[in-house]
């Protein structure tokens, strides 16, 4: 992958990291989100299966405003979300003087050095070439005054392209993924069910505060697994020390119905109502989305739950309008009924072909 040299020294590109294959439904999203808000630009790279795309302002405009007017916590097919420049074309007799005199004219400064790729297999690739110039760049940096002991948090990131091309951008604390390449990596509990029980975990590390799951996920909770079987979500519910109900027809772990934490129901979920109040409704429920939606939105209007995460599973196509559809229909139905709740969706890592719902009820 080749690509053209800079003839700007303007950081005009919001460089957006992706699940490679799902570029298309990036691409789409910002675009149809900069419209909204009235930025101007377009994307000019959305390669299917190259896991990044990038956006590019009009007229050599800083790509500063549109990257904090949507911040990646909003973006639903981002992984992460940098200012960038342009790609820069690399001699490989010398990689390191092309960045470091564009980092110093830039005049940009920041406290860390990330080298990443792109989440495919040509790009971990890069992966030993990014590592064998990471202290002679980071000499060079510190020589030319970029690298700085303070410098309000900011990072360089260095996107390598291929051996002859990267793309330099900057992230700033706040507006951005702490997890290299925007990906939180996750080990697989031995004893639970199913790998599905990551896509709970990492829910939780992405949607509650760290300084939050004392309050919010704690001992004695009592929470709703809908779908359950065999188990893998309602592991991560247990292991939080909470009473569930797993509503499914199929069977579920023995070790898990052993803790004692777990009433297991053979009834259909879309159907099943609560005896009381719970604190958390989680579903991985195979479906059609816009059905998943109905169940949940009688869930939250009739305050059933206080929290919720689920899943919807996503066509082949035109996978951005499904969820904008499904979240404005949401989002409508509770307002019209009068509940007040903050919603936020995001494809997250150990997602495939579905993306991630979380919602909390207001009071």
């Amino acid at each position: 992958m080749r690509s053209e040299v800079v003839v700007n020294r303007v950081p005009n590109e919001w460089l957006l990291y992706c699940r490679a294959g799902f570029e298309p439904d990036l691409a789409a999203e910002v675009t149809q989100r900069a419209s909204e808000i009235g930025e101007f630009g377009q994307v000019v790279m959305a390669e299917t299966n190259s896991g990044f795309i990038r956006w590019q302002s009009h007229d050599f405009q800083p790509a500063n405003n549109i990257h904090r007017e949507l911040p990646l916590r909003s973006l639903v097919f981002a992984r992460q979300s940098l200012v960038a420049f342009e790609p820069l074309a690399l001699s490989r007799e010398d990689r390191i003087s092309p960045i470091a005199n564009l980092v110093k004219e830039s005049g940009w400064n920041f406290e860390s050095i990330w080298h990443e790729t792109p989440d495919t297999n040509d790009g971990k690739a890069l992966g030993r070439l990014a590592k064998s110039l990471s202290r002679p760049l980071e000499s060079a940096l510190k020589r030319g005054g970029g690298l700085r002991r303070k410098a309000g948090g900011r990072r360089l990131h260095l996107f390598w392209l291929a051996g002859d091309s990267i793309q330099v951008g900057i992230s700033f604390p706040g507006n951005r993924s702490d997890h290299p390449g925007g990906i939180l990596r996750l080990r697989h509990p031995a004893d639970a069910p199913s790998r599905s029980t990551l896509k709970l975990e990492e829910a939780w590390h992405t949607f509650v505060p760290r300084e939050a799951w004392e309050a919010r996920l704690h001992d004695g909770m009592q929470a709703v697994d809908l779908g359950a079987a065999p188990g893998g979500w309602t592991y991560q519910l247990v292991r939080r020390g909470m009473f569930v109900y797993a509503i499914d027809n199929g069977p579920m772990s023995p070790g898990l119905m052993a803790t004692g934490q777990v009433e297991h129901l053979r009834e259909d979920g879309f159907v099943w109502e609560p005896p009381y109040r719970l604190d958390w409704l989680v579903c991985d429920i195979v479906d059609k989305p816009m059905r998943v939606i109905d169940m949940v939105e009688r869930w939250l209007i009739k305050r059933w739950c206080r929290e919720a995460i689920f899943n919807l599973k996503l066509p082949m196509k035109k996978r951005w309008d499904e969820v904008r559809r499904c979240l404005i229909r949401l989002e409508n139905a509770l307002k019209a009924a009068g509940v007040s709740a903050s919603i936020a969706c995001r494809h997250l890592y150990h997602d495939r072909e579905e993306v991630t719902v979380h919602v909390r009820l207001d009071g």
